[in-house]
């Protein structure tokens, strides 16, 4: 046997809850620290026999009845505060969600923010790229080129009839 098998065993050899077998009999002779632990248990088994649970006082259950009977009362006796329990969770529940989304969304729009500002690096001039980015940050001054180019041809339609 292994040692994680007798500590599962423990409790039960501790308590007489099971016989002791010889292989476990065996293991505990070999092993020093696995009969320790099962003495130890033996000791902290016989100290729970010896102890004994205090008796009640005899106006306990005096006492725990009058108890009940004030605690049963209580509701009727709670005037306001009963009716505005319920509508603060309510209330209470709702805030936190609209806070919650708050927080959610803001930190959806913090994140949007700093992945657009990432973005704004520069490509060399000529490449693919970089041409891109010029198109893209000049599309207002190159539109205005086709109204110029429609103009040179209504111009040479007029020219040459």
């Amino acid at each position: 046997m292994k040692c994680h098998e007798i500590r599962e065993l423990m409790p039960d050899l501790a308590t007489g809850g099971s016989a002791v077998t010889s292989e476990t009999e065996k293991h505990l002779q070999s092993c020093g620290e696995c009969a320790g632990k099962l003495e130890e248990f033996r000791q902290t088994m016989a100290l729970l026999d010896e102890w004994e649970a205090p008796e009640p006082s005899p106006y306990f259950d005096v006492r725990l009845g009058a108890r009940l009977r004030e605690e049963m009362a209580q509701p009727a006796t709670q005037g306001w505060l009963h009716w505005l329990r319920k509508p603060v969770l309510g209330t209470a529940l709702v805030v936190a969600m609209v806070m919650g989304m708050t927080l959610f969304h803001g930190d959806d729009i913090i994140r949007h923010h700093t992945v657009n500002t990432a973005v704004s690096v520069q490509a060399q001039p000529g490449t693919a790229v970089g041409d891109l980015q010029s198109l893209d940050n000049n599309h207002d001054m190159y539109s205005d080129f086709e109204i110029l180019d429609d103009l040179q041809v209504q111009s040479n339609v007029t020219a040459n009839p």
